[in-house]
Protein backbone atom coordinates (compact mmCIF):
# COMPACT_ATOMS: atom_id res chain seq x y z
CA UNK A 1 0.00 0.00 0.00
CA UNK A 2 2.34 2.90 1.11
CA UNK A 3 5.68 2.33 -1.09
CA UNK A 4 7.88 3.82 1.37
CA UNK A 5 6.33 3.41 4.55
CA UNK A 6 5.77 6.36 6.81
CA UNK A 7 8.11 8.51 4.86
CA UNK A 8 6.82 11.09 1.93
CA UNK A 9 9.96 10.10 -0.24
CA UNK A 10 11.65 11.78 -2.54
CA UNK A 11 9.16 13.61 -4.88
CA UNK A 12 7.04 14.31 -1.46
CA UNK A 13 9.29 16.38 -0.03
CA UNK A 14 10.17 18.41 -2.86
CA UNK A 15 6.16 18.83 -3.48
CA UNK A 16 6.29 19.54 0.41
CA UNK A 17 9.13 22.30 -0.26
CA UNK A 18 7.87 23.84 -3.10
CA UNK A 19 4.29 24.49 -1.69
CA UNK A 20 5.74 25.93 1.63
CA UNK A 21 8.14 28.49 -0.79
CA UNK A 22 4.67 29.75 -2.42
CA UNK A 23 3.16 30.04 0.26
CA UNK A 24 5.08 32.52 2.14
CA UNK A 25 5.84 34.43 -1.71
CA UNK A 26 1.96 34.60 -1.89
CA UNK A 27 1.83 35.60 1.90
CA UNK A 28 4.55 38.49 1.61
CA UNK A 29 3.12 39.89 -2.00
CA UNK A 30 -0.52 40.00 -0.36
CA UNK A 31 1.42 42.14 2.86
CA UNK A 32 3.59 44.15 0.14
CA UNK A 33 -0.32 44.72 -2.28
CA UNK A 34 -2.07 45.86 1.32
CA UNK A 35 0.80 48.08 2.33
CA UNK A 36 0.98 50.03 -0.82
CA UNK A 37 -2.80 49.91 -0.96
CA UNK A 38 -3.27 51.38 2.05
CA UNK A 39 -0.10 53.88 2.14
CA UNK A 40 -1.96 55.64 -1.14
CA UNK A 41 -0.50 56.75 -4.46
CA UNK A 42 3.17 55.82 -5.56
CA UNK A 43 5.19 58.55 -7.15
CA UNK A 44 4.68 56.74 -10.65
CA UNK A 45 1.08 57.46 -10.82
CA UNK A 46 1.42 61.49 -10.00
CA UNK A 47 2.19 63.64 -13.06
CA UNK A 48 6.02 64.88 -13.08
CA UNK A 49 6.60 67.43 -10.97
CA UNK A 50 3.90 67.69 -8.87
CA UNK A 51 4.29 68.14 -5.27
CA UNK A 52 3.28 65.56 -2.51
CA UNK A 53 0.90 68.09 -1.13
CA UNK A 54 0.04 69.54 -4.81
CA UNK A 55 -3.71 70.78 -5.15
CA UNK A 56 -6.22 68.63 -5.79
CA UNK A 57 -7.68 68.96 -9.82
CA UNK A 58 -11.75 70.55 -10.07
CA UNK A 59 -11.09 72.90 -6.96
CA UNK A 60 -11.41 76.27 -8.07
CA UNK A 61 -8.93 78.91 -7.39
CA UNK A 62 -10.51 80.01 -4.48
CA UNK A 63 -10.86 76.66 -2.94
CA UNK A 64 -7.43 76.23 -3.55
CA UNK A 65 -5.79 79.09 -1.96
CA UNK A 66 -7.61 78.29 1.08
CA UNK A 67 -5.79 74.91 1.19
CA UNK A 68 -2.79 76.74 0.88
CA UNK A 69 -3.41 79.16 3.13
CA UNK A 70 -4.26 76.32 5.73
CA UNK A 71 -1.28 74.11 4.99
CA UNK A 72 0.88 77.42 5.84
CA UNK A 73 2.24 77.60 2.38
CA UNK A 74 1.70 81.42 2.61
CA UNK A 75 0.58 83.76 5.40
CA UNK A 76 -2.80 85.56 6.25
CA UNK A 77 -1.42 88.77 4.33
CA UNK A 78 -0.71 86.93 1.28
CA UNK A 79 -4.11 84.84 1.42
CA UNK A 80 -6.10 88.25 1.86
CA UNK A 81 -3.95 90.10 -0.68
CA UNK A 82 -4.13 87.04 -3.78
CA UNK A 83 -7.89 86.46 -2.62
CA UNK A 84 -8.97 90.73 -3.58
CA UNK A 85 -7.23 89.45 -6.79
CA UNK A 86 -9.11 86.94 -7.53
CA UNK A 87 -12.15 87.86 -6.45
CA UNK A 88 -11.82 91.71 -8.47
CA UNK A 89 -10.33 89.49 -11.78
CA UNK A 90 -7.12 91.87 -12.01
CA UNK A 91 -3.85 90.70 -11.43
CA UNK A 92 -1.78 93.47 -8.80
CA UNK A 93 1.20 93.66 -9.21
CA UNK A 94 3.90 92.97 -6.53
CA UNK A 95 6.53 94.35 -5.20
CA UNK A 96 8.33 91.56 -5.62
CA UNK A 97 10.96 90.39 -8.47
Amino acid sequence: MLWYGHDLGGWGWFAMSAGMILFWAVLIALGVLLFRFLSGPSGAHREPGASTGGPRPGLSPEQLLAERFARGDIDEDEYRRRLTVLRSGTTAPSGRP
